[in-house]
């Protein structure tokens, strides 16, 4: 092969290079489970692997084997405050994260967070919402300025081309967890969550999946289980999200109270159901709006929903 074949070469496999590293992606697994044992942590090790097979770059952040801090103090922010007299944690972890002065712990967070293309959230359902070191991880990675601000928020927030969601085992059955259900609708317990932090720093979120009771099942049900959950893996970056209510429908100024547009109430007083969740507006929820992506395109299928529970039981599964 003469020179003028070998730079051709040359510059062909760079290029494949190039383009291979860069279409690889990124997903994050933000994990919390005491037990290697536990049935979350055969959900994570299923996650891992079936993304790792599409060829994703997997990271896991296993929050109880880094013995994450959970509570937010003046700690996280290294140097001098702004204000000693009167500590204000958003405020300083602001400046902090704009000068490069949070806590190593925060800042290895949110580079895998700045990283992924997706994050998924693994853990067992505690008092309706994360275990305490998730809830620390949110309250501590997502600081002000790196993942929210009042211009950036909603569907026009800072990880508004990422995606997120959660998986999770629940000590219920999913019955429990219905309209009238003794827990009430699983679709207002996960509203906090899905739209008051994930939506709110701009993420798609995409529905759940949720694991009912699985602690109470027997072998072969949790294996189809964990067989659910793997198939939908093979699609899940295709799935549509699910549906919030755009910032476009509000007034988004302190003088106007940031509520929705008189003209939107108007338009919306014909329509049987509430915006979301959060924004009934005084009428019927819309059905599954925080566990099923709108408009479904399977048909029946409802991502997010197991097809097996089981009776109640300790959600520490």
């Amino acid at each position: 092969m003469d020179r003028l074949g070998y730079s051709v070469l040359y510059i062909c496999v760079c290029v494949c290079v190039c383009v291979c590293d860069a279409a690889q992606k990124t997903a994050l697994i933000v994990y919390a489970h005491q037990s290697p044992g536990s049935f979350n942590a055969a959900v994570r090790d299923i996650v891992t692997l079936e993304l790792a097979a599409q060829g994703f770059r997997v990271l896991v952040s296993d929050l109880y084997a880094l013995n994450f801090r959970a509570n937010s103090t003046q700690d996280d922010v290294i140097g001098d405050l702004r204000n000693p007299t009167l500590f204000q944690y958003g405020e300083e972890t602001m400046y902090a994260w704009m000068e490069g002065r949070l806590s190593d712990d925060i800042q290895a967070e949110q580079r895998k967070v700045e990283e992924a293309e997706l994050i998924i959230f693994q853990f067992p359902l505690y008092w309706f919402s994360v275990p305490a070191i998730m809830k620390g991880w949110m309250d501590r990675v997502l600081t002000q300025g790196f993942a929210f601000s009042l211009e950036k928020m909603y569907n026009n927030g800072i990880f508004k081309d990422k995606k997120a969601m959660l998986s999770f085992t629940t000590g219920a059955t999913q019955t429990m967890f219905q309209p009238d259900g003794i827990n009430g609708d699983i679709n207002i317990a996960l509203w906090p969550l899905q739209n008051g932090t994930l939506h709110f720093c701009g993420f798609q979120v995409l529905a759940p999946q949720i694991f009912w009771g699985p602690a109470h099942c027997p072998a072969a049900v949790r294996t189809m289980m964990l067989d659910s959950w793997r198939a939908r893996l093979k699609g899940l970056l295709a799935e549509k999200p699910l549906t919030f209510a755009p910032c476009e429908l509000f007034d988004l100024s302190f003088q106007g109270g940031f509520v929705l547009w008189p003209k939107v109430r108007e338009e919306r007083e014909s329509q049987p159901y509430g915006i979301t969740t959060g924004h009934h507006l005084g009428k019927p929820l819309p059905p599954d709006n925080q566990i099923r992506a709108r408009p479904a395109e399977e048909g029946s299928d409802q991502p997010g929903r197991s097809s097996y529970n089981c009776s109640h039981v300790d959600a520490n599964v």
